[in-house]
């Protein structure tokens, strides 16, 4: 079982095996739930022992994300869902202003509002595939807690509320047309702390202390509505941690969510068992519906114990059934040692200071995760120049790009959405040989950017500037991605000659810029000295060429 692996690998999974073997870590907490049986246990153990990263993953490097649902329709950006049920907050103040107070119109409504009437899934796949995407991923469900797809066990989904599609099986049938590898997102574990604030109320005002529409609606409610028959409480998934009576500010009232529903919770719901047991069920509904090669999961490690287990070795098991081989992608975010072996590490909006021996994913977004106008009407979106530096730096270092393009609540991107994608069209045409299939050099780059040490949550796009490169190999040739150019001549000490001989590695014979022609070089013992010729292409790439360089 342990036959080749990487060493550090191996001696965890030795010490594991060690110390208790394959039984114990995951219980039977889930009941009489019946997964997919095969050699994959719903243990830390098993999934380590039986893990592989695909080979596909590793060449793919960058994919297109649609994180897109029902909070799109507000064009007000991220979390809506829940700020709009905080008073003070500009998102309570647009809901109040669009759409009425939060205690007679609440987040149920917006769903029924998002009508994806203008959406182009072939259109927009082949903008994705041509801007580059050999993954892409589709948000299955958010923490507003509605399943995007055909889900056998919420009645809340987009097939009953909002679009009537099945948004999840659509974006599936054109991401495999387009002959990408397609994945689903799942955010729902944290929906049932998420969600409390539409239990509570404004503290202030002439409506101070009227609880919004989450604390009274009920099933019966529904008599006659265009949600007969659905319950508001299996949307906003019951009473966990409702605000007390009797708070009588705005900020004492953030203060109480702060520390209480505020909190990124992992854990079972206290006394609620039946929300985790729900949430495996939704999870291998989702899996085995749509076989996607890519599951996010928006967790630190797995979520609610051994119902997070039982969902990994669900997935497993039936990639086993589909491929013959476990030859799918499960991430989650700030990973022990021991879960690194058994998932694949993702960091939002991240990224690192070393080279991996892992491969891992930062996934990012050009503007905020859900559509915000404001992003168009200001032109405050990351260019396409700085997607592209983001990439290098991550592939150097054995990582993926995950990108979101964020679409309004009709479906539609805008003009400014489609000139990126244009221009990372335009770049990948020309240099998307150094990307695919490539692989880490010995050393990820150099230059004067100091990022931050250590693997980090929450990153922005900082600047690079002259002087910083990245390397990535593919078969016998180095790649060189100038991230930012200068007027001076490029310097890089990583090949110069006295630190490729400290490396073992060989001479440089010739240096091409990739879609272009040769370029002039000289090479001392501390520094190799590159003339580039002026061009209208940000971030080229220099492919280096020599016996034994790689």
């Amino acid at each position: 079982m342990l036959k080749g692996l990487h060493p550090s690998r191996r001696a965890f999974l030795g010490s594991m095996l060690g110390a208790g073997g394959l039984a114990g870590l995951a219980g039977s907490a889930q009941g009489q739930i019946a997964t997919k049986p095969g050699p994959v246990e719903p243990t830390w153990n098993s999934l380590v022992a039986n893990y592989r990263y695909p080979d596909w993953f590793r060449d793919a490097k960058f994919g297109i994300w649609s994180h897109w649902g029902p909070q799109s329709v507000p064009e007000q950006g991220d979390w809506y869902g829940r700020f709009m049920y905080m008073q003070g907050h500009p998102m309570y103040e647009h809901h109040l202003r669009t759409y009425g107070h939060p205690a007679d119109t609440g987040m149920m409504e917006v769903q029924k509002r998002w009508t994806a009437d203008k959406w182009d899934p072939e259109g927009l796949m082949d903008r994705f595939v041509k801007a580059g995407a050999k993954y892409f991923v589709s948000l299955a469900c958010h923490h507003d807690n509605l399943d995007c797809y055909d889900s056998a066990h919420h009645g809340w989904n987009s097939l009953r509320v909002g679009p009537g599609r099945d948004v999840v099986g659509t974006w599936e049938k054109a991401a495999r047309r387009a002959g990408l590898k397609f994945g689903v997102s799942n955010h729902t574990s944290h929906a049932w702390h998420w969600y409390q604030p539409a239990y509570a109320y404004d503290p202030e005002g002439p409506r101070a202390g009227e609880r919004y529409d989450a604390y009274h609606l009920t099933k019966e409610d529904g008599a006659g509505t265009w949600w007969e028959g659905l319950d508001p409480q299996d949307l906003y998934t019951g009473r966990h941690m409702v605000a007390p009576d009797g708070i009588d500010s705005v900020a004492a009232m953030n203060a109480w969510h702060d520390a209480h529903d505020g909190e990124w919770i992992e854990t079972v719901p206290p006394g609620d068992t039946a929300f985790a047991r729900q949430w495996l069920l939704r999870q291998m509904d989702l899996v085995a519906k749509y076989r996607p090669d890519f599951c996010y999961t928006d967790n630190y490690e797995l979520p609610f114990g051994p119902y997070g287990l039982a969902a990994a070795a669900d997935y497993y098991n039936r990639s086993l059934e589909w491929h013959g081989k476990i030859d799918v992608v499960l991430t989650a975010k700030q990973l022990t040692p021991r879960a690194r072996f058994g998932l694949v590490q993702d960091v939002e909006r991240g990224f690192t200071d070393h080279l991996w021996d892992e491969p891992w994913q930062t996934d990012t977004c050009l503007g905020d995760w859900f559509y915000n106008r404001a992003r168009f009407t200001d032109k405050s979106y990351v260019p396409a120049a700085a997607v592209v530096q983001r990439l290098a730096d991550v592939i150097s270092k054995n990582g993926n790009l995950l990108l979101s393009v964020p679409q309004r609540g009709d479906g539609t991107i805008d003009a400014e959405e489609e000139k990126i994608l244009d221009d990372l069209a335009r770049w990948f045409a020309v240099n998307g040989e150094a990307v695919y299939g490539s692989r880490p050099w010995h050393v990820y780059g150099e230059g004067p950017t100091q990022l931050q040490v250590g693997m980090q949550n929450e990153g922005g796009f900082e600047g690079f500037v002259p002087g910083d490169v990245r390397f990535t190999t593919r078969e016998d040739a180095l790649y060189l991605f100038v991230l930012a150019t200068g007027d001076a001549p490029l310097q890089v000490r990583a090949l110069g000659r006295r630190a490729l001989a400290q490396a073992g590695k060989g001479r440089i014979a010739r240096i091409t810029q990739v879609g272009g022609g040769p370029v002039p070089f000289r090479q001392d013992a501390g520094v190799l000295h590159l003339d580039l010729a002026p061009g209208d292409i940000f971030v080229p790439v220099l492919k280096i060429e020599g016996p034994g360089l790689v």
